[in-house]
């Protein structure tokens, strides 16, 4: 029986992306979409977990009437290697990317950065002080150089503990110690997890999944952690910008040249060459009025939490944005970047450039990116880019005229900032809004687009949900995208959709009700927030007390797998849209989502409709909040001059 073909409106909500799915079935161009629908019944062996690859004497398969492999391995011991393995794939995707970086920062602190320096001394005299480097009178370049040696040596750590681990509360680096699952480095906890999984190794789904924790825990808490550091110190600690999303910041007068992937060195550099006169005369001598420069996916998000620079649209968007038939140019570098893209631009005048040693895309222009000639390959690819514009046929240009303001970049610096001015900058009036009831808690909402829902329709229908129960939400990544094209990074989504508490609140500090903290390496920066709100104290001594959830709900990345389990194991509960691969095994599924609860205090939950996404969301945090006594609705007074006396105010 062949699986029903959906209408555009059933794969995507933003009325962008709707109009760019019609142009692609019009001019013939196959999407991930239509790939999704062709793809028919996905195999129930790989979606249960109980499919193995591992070793050539399979693939085998588990079923109730050959339950065990052919070398004896059960469906526990399956699907929790394949879940580990999983986790090992996520978590290497967003460490590496933090290396890469620290690299570079110890190139700029030796003089061979080409054109980058350090953005924010200010970032690296904090950081490098967290690490107990004695940073007094240092020069920038000594304590960049070691710093940068500390941190490599956190990637590469065989047997200590990492030294970030102390940036957790103090209650939490407990239960990691009693847990056993304290990780040493990435590189380290990665290699093993391959050993631990190859074939008669460890059998024992327990020990498989604890390791699977403890190495999400190298990625949340040393690679990732370190990639916000250190971006922070590169290019930037990111303030309040203001900017817009969606596909209708293309331009039709303009060279449009979109960066996409997850790296932020070189579209840094093409974020100062769009700007460089000699490359703006260039584009009017080509008969253009400009450069349009935008983003997709993460390194949209990098960009614009840095330069404002708009964002043409998250994961599900990268073809979309092609079919408009107006971008010269796509440069792709590492992770979420599909390698059906160069079949799509054969439709159009775009130009695929691959960027990155890692990463060669086969029907793509290679380019590979040199950090010492940054600038000069960033202006290079945008004379090309120019060059393309004449190849431009306007009959297959439409570009939906969708799009929509946002404010982006809230660090934990920026919201502090925000909160309590230069003098009394914290996160104590975001405390007590929480204990009073005015915030009832906090939800970060994290992840990817997945072709399997219709596109960002879970996120925003989870959102308006949360928003209007009085929750703060957090946001990165590809959901950030989502909330940008619904219109809700903007302070008057409060009036909106916030309930009385939180649209007060909002009001108060100026600030939208959802959050844009980065790109998803940034996820992080979350973990960060929920820190500091315990160590402003009155809402526990963990991670786990605060009224505080994680949610992923149209993930599809291995990468999101590390993350929800870093999220777990710091103790903040995880709610997923669809499930992990993992049903095969009750006793894997079990552990996951109850027996992770006595290990870690918090576990992870599957919810496929966001309404009861939003009601098990809820309960959390009123859990929580009774368990700090502060579940309670407090009377209002207006006090007076005698009130004010009997406080001895």
């Amino acid at each position: 029986m062949e699986k029903k073909t959906r209408a555009p409106e059933e794969m995507a909500c933003d009325l962008a992306s709707v109009e760019a799915i019609q142009k692609a079935r019009r001019d013939c161009v196959d999407l991930s979409f239509f790939r999704m629908d062709r793809q028919g019944p996905q195999c129930g062996f790989g979606t249960r977990g109980v499919c193995c690859r591992i070793c050539h004497m399979g693939p085998c398969r588990i079923t109730p009437k050959s339950p065990l492999g052919i070398c004896g391995a059960d469906a526990d011991t399956i699907v929790a290697r394949n879940f580990l393995r999983e986790v090992a794939g996520g978590s290497s995707a967003h460490s590496d990317h933090g290396r890469h970086l620290v690299l570079l920062l110890k190139k700029i602190g030796k003089g061979k950065g080409g054109e980058y320096t350090v953005k924010d001394e200010k970032a690296l005299r904090r950081v490098a002080a967290w690490y107990g480097i004695e940073v007094q009178d240092m020069p920038v370049p000594e304590l960049a150089v070691k710093l940068a040696e500390t941190l490599i040596s956190e990637f590469t750590s065989q047997e200590d503990p990492l030294k970030t681990l102390k940036l957790a509360p103090l209650s939490r680096q407990g239960v990691w110690q009693k847990g056993d699952a304290a990780p040493a480095g990435v590189d380290r906890m990665v290699v093993e997890a391959m050993h631990r999984t190859h074939m008669g190794v460890d059998h024992d789904y327990m020990n498989l999944l604890l390791h699977a924790f403890r190495l999400s825990l190298a990625d949340g808490w040393g690679g990732s952690r370190i990639a916000s550091m250190v971006s922070d110190i590169l290019f930037g600690t990111p303030t309040p910008v203001r900017s817009t999303a969606n596909l209708g910041i293309l331009c039709e007068d303009t060279v449009n040249v979109l960066v996409h992937g997850h790296e932020p060195a070189l579209s840094e550099m093409l974020a100062a060459a769009s700007n460089d006169p000699e490359i703006k005369a260039y584009a009017k001598r080509a008969g253009a009025s400009g450069i349009t420069l935008a983003g997709i996916c993460c390194t949209a998000n990098e960009i614009l939490m840095r330069h404002g620079i708009p964002i043409a649209g998250n994961f599900l968007q990268q073809e979309l944005a092609i079919v408009t038939g107006a971008v010269e140019m796509m440069l792709i570098d590492v992770q979420c970047c599909m390698p059906g893209l160069p079949d799509v631009a054969k439709s159009y005048h775009t130009e695929i450039v691959s960027t990155s040693r890692i990463a060669k895309t086969v029907g793509a222009v290679p380019a590979e990116f040199q950090t010492d000639k940054a600038y000069e390959t960033a202006k290079g690819l945008l004379e090309r880019a120019i060059d393309n514009y004449k190849n431009r046929d306007p009959e297959k240009v439409a570009i939906p005229k969708h799009s929509s303001p946002l404010i982006a970049g809230f660090s934990v610096e920026s919201i502090k900032y925000m909160l309590g001015g230069t003098y009394r900058a914290s996160f104590r009036p975001l405390n007590d809004a929480i204990i009073q009831g005015r915030i009832k808690g906090v939800v970060g909402i994290v992840g990817c687009n997945n072709p399997k829902t219709k596109l960002d329709s879970y996120m925003n229908t989870l959102t308006r949900e949360l928003l209007k129960e009085n929750i703060l939400v957090l946001k990165t990544g590809c959901a950030a995208i989502a909330a940008a094209k619904e219109g809700n990074l903007t302070p008057e989504a409060a009036l909106e959709f916030a309930g009385p508490g939180l649209k007060e609140v909002c009001e108060a500090v100026g600030m939208p009700p959802v959050l844009h903290m980065g790109s998803c390496v940034d996820n992080s920066r979350l973990l960060e927030a929920v820190t500091e709100i315990v160590h402003e104290g009155g809402l526990g001594e963990d991670l786990s007390d605060v009224p505080v959830v994680g949610v992923a709900p149209e993930w599809m990345s291995e990468k999101a797998v590390a993350i929800g389990c870093y999220f777990v194991a710091s103790g903040i509960d995880v709610i997923l849209g669809h499930p992990f691969y993992v049903e095969g095994s009750e006793n894997v599924a079990r552990f996951l989502h109850q027996g992770a609860r006595e290990k870690f205090g918090a576990s992870f939950h599957f919810h496929a409709d966001p309404v009861s996404a939003a009601q098990a969301i809820l309960k959390i945090i009123d859990e929580r909040r009774d368990k700090l006594g502060i579940n309670r609705k407090a009377e209002r007074k207006l006090m007076d001059m005698k009130d004010r006396r009997e406080l001895g105010v």
